[in-house]
């Protein structure tokens, strides 16, 4: 079992000298001092498959830049589209490599930090002795659920922070254009995409409350991260599915693509409210949910 940040976790723990407290704790005890952010944070940089995914979104824009350079400057569609459009700044670059991303790469990146967080502990036969510290179930969860989300939020900044940089020193930095014509720059630009950003964030919300979910069943990591991230390839299954009408617009993955509607002549807001509050409602049932059944599961790894 890895021993990294656990001994840390100890931290606020006295030793056992004098009476116990009223509550038959040791002496000095305090359950907000044990596995402290600062050390769940540090300790979930140290994994392996962290450094790696972060790392993967830094050298994707490269590779973009790399397969468009096999560009022969042959035939467009009559319709412009996002990829043709890719190349001409900074900021083109930026939509394409989120548009691109957002409907899997995403999606797998916040299903692994935050499923991966409590099944890992399980299959390290680790968890148990945590709550041996002892940390109190909820805090536990709480601190890593925190920690996973930051992470998250962590890599959805830093792809299209570095596929902004990559673009405009390969491409420049001329003001984005969308499908229709439109040139959009200044503080305008950054608002639209800080919007985008932000929708996809939320939008993930769901991802990340399905995956944790799953992690505190299982003692498996790679099931949690691919149960989750089957549940949402079946979401976009179904919402493929016309028959299905109306009900499409109670799937989680409706909406996701919703933010591309900053690439309008003016933002709209409609289907981006919509869907981060479908994100919203499945996110706080999934977690209420988790919350529920870890509180009363038998721990025995």
């Amino acid at each position: 079992m890895p021993s990294t940040g656990h001994s840390e976790g100890l931290a606020g723990i006295a030793a056992p000298s004098g009476e116990a407290g009223p509550d038959g704790a040791a002496p000095g005890y305090r359950a907000r001092r044990t596995l402290g952010l600062r050390v769940e944070t540090r300790r979930q940089l140290t994994r392996r498959r962290t450094q790696i995914a972060l790392g993967f979104l830094l050298v994707l824009p490269f590779i973009l830049v790399a397969a468009f350079s096999f560009d022969d400057g042959g035939s467009r569609d009559a319709q412009t589209a996002l990829v043709d459009l890719a190349t001409t700044g900074a900021a083109n670059f930026t939509v394409f490599t989120l548009f691109v991303s957002s409907g899997f790469l995403l999606v797998v990146i916040v299903a692994l930090f935050a499923g991966d967080t409590v099944a890992s502990e399980a299959s390290w036969s680790s968890l148990r002795y945590l709550l041996a510290i002892p940390v109190p179930r909820s805090a536990l969860l709480r601190r890593k659920l925190v920690v996973a989300l930051g992470y998250c939020l962590f890599a959805l900044v830093l792809l299209p922070v570095a596929a902004y940089l990559v673009g405009g020193a390969f491409y420049g930095w001329a003001p984005l254009k969308t499908p229709l014509g439109e040139s959009v720059s200044g503080w305008e630009l950054a608002l639209r995409l800080g919007v985008a950003v932000g929708y996809i964030a939320v939008s993930l919300v769901f991802v990340a409350a399905l995956a944790f979910l799953v992690g505190v069943y299982t003692d498996a990591p790679l099931g949690a991260v691919g149960g989750a991230v089957m549940l949402v390839i079946l979401s976009n299954i179904l919402d493929s599915i016309t028959a299905l009408g109306d009900w499409r617009r109670g799937l989680p993955t409706h909406y996701s693509l919703a933010w591309t509607d900053v690439l309008g002549p003016e933002l709209v807001w409609n289907a981006m409210v919509r869907g981060a509050l479908w994100s919203i409602g499945y996110g706080a049932v999934l977690l209420a949910w988790a919350w529920w059944h870890f509180e009363h599961k038998d721990i025995t790894s």
